[in-house]
C-alpha cells in the first residue's frame, strides 16, 4: 500500500490531487503493457486515474497514460472492462476470506437473525434476486435501525450491496445460487466491505 508521503496523488486525466482512496493505479508490466494495479503494490512506473469506469475510458481516449509516462505503452483492448474485472475479482476474494473467517452469512433466515442482533455491517443481494426478497431484508434492517434509535443507540447504517449475480455469488461462496448474504462484524468482513464500496464507486462514476 502507499507509504504515508504518498497518501495523495495526482490524477493524470484531470490533474487534480486526490487521496489515493479516490484513485486507481495502473502499472507498466515488464513487457510494457499497462495493467490495473488495484492494490497499488506493483513496482515500477505507474499512473493514477480518478476511480471510475468513465474516467478510465476517457483517459484511454485522451491518451492520458502515454502523456503521463512520456512513452508509448501497450493498452489492453478494453482497459475499463479489465479494471472492473480485476476489482470484482478482488471483491470476490475478500468475500471468500470473510466466509472462511465466519463473518459472512448466507440465506435469508440467518441474515435476518444477524440483523436483529445488530451484527450486520452490510447486506448483500444478488443482482437477479426477487424484489420481494430484497424488500423483506431491507425492511428488517430498517426495523432494527428504528428500534436502536428509539433505544437511544445510533446504529451504523449498513449498505445494501448488489454487485454480483446469484451464479457469481454461488461460485464465490462455494454454494449454488446464493441470493442473500450479510457481512457481520470482523476484520475480514470490513475488508470485503471496503472492496465492495470501491467496486461500486468504480461502476457508478
Amino acid at each position: 500500500m502507499p507509504r504515508p508521503q504518498e497518501l495523495e496523488r495526482q490524477c493524470a486525466l484531470t490533474r487534480e490531487v486526490k487521496p489515493v482512496a479516490d484513485l486507481i493505479r495502473f502499472a507498466v508490466s515488464p513487457d510494457d503493457v499497462l495493467v490495473p494495479d488495484t492494490d497499488a503494490i506493483a513496482e515500477g512506473r505507474g499512473v493514477w486515474i480518478s476511480l471510475g469506469e468513465k474516467q478510465v475510458a476517457e483517459a484511454v481516449k485522451r491518451k492520458a497514460f502515454q502523456k503521463s509516462l512520456k512513452s508509448e505503452v501497450k493498452l489492453p483492448d478494453d482497459l475499463p472492462g479489465l479494471t472492473r474485472k480485476r476489482l470484482t475479482e478482488r471483491y470476490i476474494s475478500a468475500l471468500q476470506m470473510a466466509r472462511k473467517a465466519g463473518q459472512l452469512l448466507t440465506g435469508s433466515g440467518k441474515v435476518k437473525d444477524a440483523i436483529e442482533k445488530g451484527e450486520v455491517i452490510a447486506l448483500i443481494s444478488a443482482t437477479d434476486a426477487a424484489e420481494d426478497g430484497r424488500n423483506k431484508l431491507r425492511g428488517s434492517l430498517k426495523g432494527y435501525e428504528k428500534s436502536a434509535e428509539e433505544a437511544g443507540i445510533q446504529p451504523a447504517l449498513a449498505p445494501h450491496l448488489e454487485l454480483l449475480d446469484s451464479a457469481q455469488l454461488g461460485l464465490a461462496l462455494g454454494s449454488e445460487n446464493v441470493i442473500h448474504a450479510a457481512l457481520v462484524n470482523g476484520a475480514a468482513a470490513e475488508s470485503a466491505l471496503k472492496r465492495a464500496l470501491r467496486l461500486a464507486r468504480f461502476i457508478e462514476n
